[in-house]
């Protein structure tokens, strides 16, 4: 078990860091640990993909409450939320679809067959959240399809040593009321951890006040969501370790959604209902050699989805609930095997099958696949990654992935040099292929995979003995094939050819050893090739600044200003399908105080300036918003 032992010791300072990117925040001497990049435990300073790192002090210190919040500032990433908390939101990484990236909480593919393929960001709290790492580019060759665009895992805590309860309380603007209460620990060889959150939103405004009829009043957007999760860890002998990950959400959303009697459509003058239950499953076996030279991993994951939407009666007759269902078993199995303290081998191989049910017809697809990796480091300072992977799909045939990532730092300047050159690959969904909307909006069952040949390149230079670090990639990704609507906007196609390329860019600061400031620049074209025109909701700009202060040992304050630039979107309804949106730039703030005996008084304002400004285009996002509550550690007292 010894190199499970060097896995966990890694991870653990990992954790420790302050990490917003791969090279973000901690001391010189500290390499934060990464997974997702290769699928094993590897120091970031050896991976040459490009992968961003947030951790749970972020989210303490930042006090984000669900994952867009957490997401929004991260380099590469466009996050868009259509309506208050709970809304329909997307991430958009490097100018690809919402639908490209893969979404993974521990080991569970979360990404929605009856929505499309995407996942829906939105219904995602943030209270079990251990480290979040959203892998950027083309990433098939080890996770195969809907990764054409990144990678976003998502792991929650697991027990540790000795017994700990925590609750939290909130509550603040826009009648938020917000709980949270999580016991974790050990005992014996089983670790344990049950979490349980419920986030309340009860009046936020996001509708314009212009798109309202004469009279019509305002109704502010209601979300409520509970969600459940449990992780338990045997290690049943010294070989053999069992896992079982489970996760529920239930959650209600009350929205303006529009009236289609009128054209153009105008905001319903009552309001719609989305009720959202997910269950989230997987058990899994570990089997480790007394020397840690080969680990093997076999799992079976199982995803339920059941989203329900009643639209008011427009004076037609009380509409039908429109139902959203999907499930997805898919099972897995992945080896490492050590070849010396310089190499290692990954492989692995996995079937998964995804179904429509009922939504309103009833389809499904499955595929089985397996790739191999190693890792290695050559020479000193130089690392390298190659993996190639082989899927096979019962509509769309067979596909071979693959992706090449080296590594170098130079020894007298700390100067760090990566590139990452790979393809992607994305099947259309069951829904573009068979959901249509008569007479609005129709499938189309003749659409082809998408495909992407990405690369970037990438320079990091640690400053002053590296208290400072800038760095800056170029990225490229030509995606063939690229599914979006058509011209006339009632159905999908392939509209042939698109490329993203920019720079990401930072500089990162600790000023003392408590005062931490980094600032990112993301340079963004994304466009249709074909069409000569830019892809809706990318941006070409996009700015964060934050700084992180622990004035003493009990006091930490955190602030943080976000710019996203001019962009292309559409109406509510798409019935102006192109327009110009506003950039716009909000400032956050957030402190909080250790009273003693395990209790912590916390509060933020976001939105700080009060700044008014709509994304997507047609829906207000909330103005100053102001939250304070307790959290309490019960094994301290």
């Amino acid at each position: 078990m010894k190199s499970t032992s060097a896995a966990a010791a890694l991870m653990g300072v990992a954790l420790q860091a302050h990490s917003q990117d791969s090279v973000n925040g901690p001391a010189p001497d500290v390499a934060p640990v990464v997974v997702t990049a290769t699928r094993i435990a590897t120091p970031v300073t050896e991976v040459g993909s490009s992968i961003s790192l947030i951790t749970a002090a972020d989210i303490e210190a930042r006090q984000w409450r669900t994952l867009p919040a957490a997401l929004a500032e991260s380099p590469g990433l466009n996050v868009v939320q259509a309506g208050g908390p709970g809304g329909q939101t997307s991430v958009f990484i490097r100018g690809a679809n919402a639908n490209h990236t893969k979404v993974i909480i521990d080991g569970i593919e979360v990404n929605d067959p009856s929505q499309n393929g995407a996942f829906d960001f939105g219904q995602a709290l943030t209270d079990d959240v251990e480290r979040i790492e959203i892998l950027r580019g083309p990433q098939s060759s080890l996770y195969g399809a809907d990764a054409l665009g990144g990678v976003i895992s998502i792991t929650t805590r697991r027990g540790e040593d000795g017994a700990r309860a925590t609750a939290r309380l909130e509550g603040g603007s826009f009648d938020t009321f917000n709980q949270a209460l999580a016991f974790s620990g050990k005992s014996s060889n089983v670790r344990y951890a049950f979490n349980l959150s419920h986030f309340r939103s009860g009046d936020t405004p996001v509708t314009p006040l212009g798109l309202l009829a004469p009279g019509e009043a305002r109704i502010g957007d209601r979300y409520d969501n509970l969600t459940a999760s449990s992780r338990l860890d045997a290690q049943v002998t010294r070989v053999l370790g069992l896992g079982f990950i489970a996760r529920a959400r239930e959650a209600h959303y009350r929205f303006t959604s529009e009236n289609y009697n009128v054209f153009p459509a105008i905001p319903d003058a009552a309001q719609s209902t989305q009720q959202t239950r997910q269950l989230f499953l997987r058990g899994e076996a570990r089997l480790s050699l007394p020397d840690g030279r080969l680990e093997t991993t076999t799992g079976l994951a199982y995803s339920r989805y059941r989203t329900v939407l009643l639209s008011p009666d427009d004076g037609f007759g009380a509409p039908a609930p429109v139902f959203d269902r999907g499930d997805r078993v898919k099972a897995d199995w992945q080896g490492a095997l050590t070849l010396s303290p310089r190499y290692t081998v990954v492989a692995g191989a996995d079937y998964t099958e995804d179904r429509l049910i009922d939504s309103p017809v009833s389809a499904s697809e499955s595929r089985a696949g397996g790739f191999a990796e190693i890792t290695g480091r050559p020479a000193t300072g130089f690392a390298v990654a190659v993996s190639v992977r082989y899927d096979s799909d019962d509509r769309f045939g067979d596909r071979t992935t693959w992706r090449i990532a080296p590594t170098y730092t130079l020894p007298a300047s700390g100067t760090r040099f990566k590139a990452s050159v790979g393809t992607g690959f994305k099947t259309p969904t069951l829904t573009q292929l068979f959901v249509s909307f008569p007479p609005f909006f129709f499938s189309n069952p003749d659409l082809k995979p998408e495909t992407s040949l990405g690369y970037d390149i990438c320079f990091e230079q640690p400053v002053a003995h590296g208290r400072a670090r800038v760095g800056a990639t170029w990225f490229h990704n030509a995606i063939r094939d690229l599914i979006e609507t058509n011209q006339s906007g009632d159905s999908w196609d392939n509209i042939g050819r698109a490329t993203s390329y920019g720079v990401e860019s930072f500089a990162s600061l600790a000023i003392t050893r408590r005062l931490d400031v980094r600032a990112d620049y993301t340079w963004t074209i994304a466009r249709d090739d074909v069409a000569r025109q830019e892809l809706l909701r990318r941006p070409k700009n996009k700015a964060t600044l934050s700084v992180q202060w622990r004035a003493t040992d009990k006091l930490i304050l955190s602030g943080s200003a976000l710019y996203v630039g001019a962009r292309i979107d559409g109406n509510r309804d798409f019935s102006i399908p192109r327009l110009t949106a506003s950039p716009y730039a909000t400032f956050d703030v957030a402190g909080s105080y250790e009273l003693g005996r395990g209790v912590t008084a916390f509060a933020r304002i976001d939105n700080l300036l009060d700044r008014h400004y709509q994304d997507p285009v047609g829906f207000d996002r909330p103005g100053l918003g102001a939250y304070a509550g307790v959290k309490v550690d019960l094994s301290a007292r």
